[in-house]
């Protein structure tokens, strides 16, 4: 089994982080948030009161921070700890130029790394059933597969640097526009007399299927595993799929891509986090549409 150092222990690192203390793996976790630190503590995890502390002989080193910035900033910190030939795998979802600065940064330092963000949210992170998207070397990828397994369902290697973070923002504009689309669909036919059971009756084994619809249906009493059934308490936050979202809309105007209906469904996510909701699942924009159609 591996030393593992682990670097980011919220909401998704900490449950992360357990799986591979579950499978057999030492982890020594740091986060600085004490909160944090205390549960993934309590989950087994070796809690270190620094970056070099967590890293230092250890065989791969995870990360699971907010941004690409906190990505850039730690890894100074990591090149200095980490032993020769520690596998550096970014686990953050972060915008494609940090991605590659960051692979920049790590191979001049002699390290091998991965962009590998993931998807699934904090019900994957808990029960190990995450999607990889990896971007990096295939060699460092093979080495990887091991250490991702106690926290994946399914690893996909999605080609060279940055390229596991291109596969992420891509996967949530359809997502997030997917979601808006369901939404629109559920208050259209509410307020034209259909019920919910018979839209999704239809729409869930017909062209209108999707995840957004018959995983995380936004309206209660049709889908056990929809976050709609618990008050709309997030697996994926609004305010996540926002980032996510703005993500993608940077990167279409860096490359000169079309994308209306992210960029809609982005001001769409924009505004109901401005309206409050950014706390909540991001299937809880199903509100926000109620909220702007009109009386008749």
């Amino acid at each position: 089994m591996a030393v593992i150092g682990f670097i980011g222990l919220g909401h998704m690192g900490g449950p992360m982080a357990r799986n591979l203390v579950e499978a057999g793996h030492e982890v020594r976790g740091f986060d600085l948030a004490p909160g944090a630190l205390e549960a993934a503590a309590a989950a087994g995890v070796r809690t270190v009161p620094s970056v070099a502390e967590a890293v230092g002989g250890a065989e791969a080193v995870l990360t699971m921070l907010p941004s690409g910035e906190h990505v850039l900033d730690c890894y100074p910190d990591v090149f200095a700890a980490a032993a020769p030939g520690t596998l550096l795998v970014d686990s953050s979802t972060v915008d494609v130029a940090h991605a590659r600065k960051a692979h920049e940064l790590a191979g001049d330092a002699g390290f091998g790394m991965l962009d590998a963000p993931v998807s699934g949210g904090t019900a994957g992170a808990e029960a190990g059933t995450l999607t990889f998207m990896v971007g990096g070397a295939e060699q460092d990828y093979l080495r990887a597969t091991g250490l991702l397994e106690p926290m994946a369902r399914k690893t996909i290697h999605c080609g060279g640097p940055g390229n596991g973070q291109v596969t992420k923002m891509c996967n949530n504009l359809v997502l997030g526009a997917s979601m808006i689309a369901v939404s629109e669909a559920f208050v259209l036919g509410e307020r034209l007399g259909l019920s919910h059971e018979a839209l999704y009756d239809v729409a869930s084994v017909s062209t209108g299927q999707c995840w957004a619809l018959t995983t995380n249906c936004p309206v209660p009493g049709l889908v056990e595993t929809s976050r709609a059934e618990h008050d709309y308490e997030p697996g994926f936050a609004a305010a996540l799929m926002l980032k996510d979202l703005k993500l993608a809309a940077s990167a279409a105007e860096h490359s000169g891509t079309d994308t209306a209906v992210g960029h809609l469904a982005t001001e769409l996510y924009q505004r109901f986090n401005d309206e409050g909701g950014g706390h909540l699942d991001f299937g809880a924009i199903i509100e926000s549409v109620r909220g702007r159609s009109g009386q008749v």
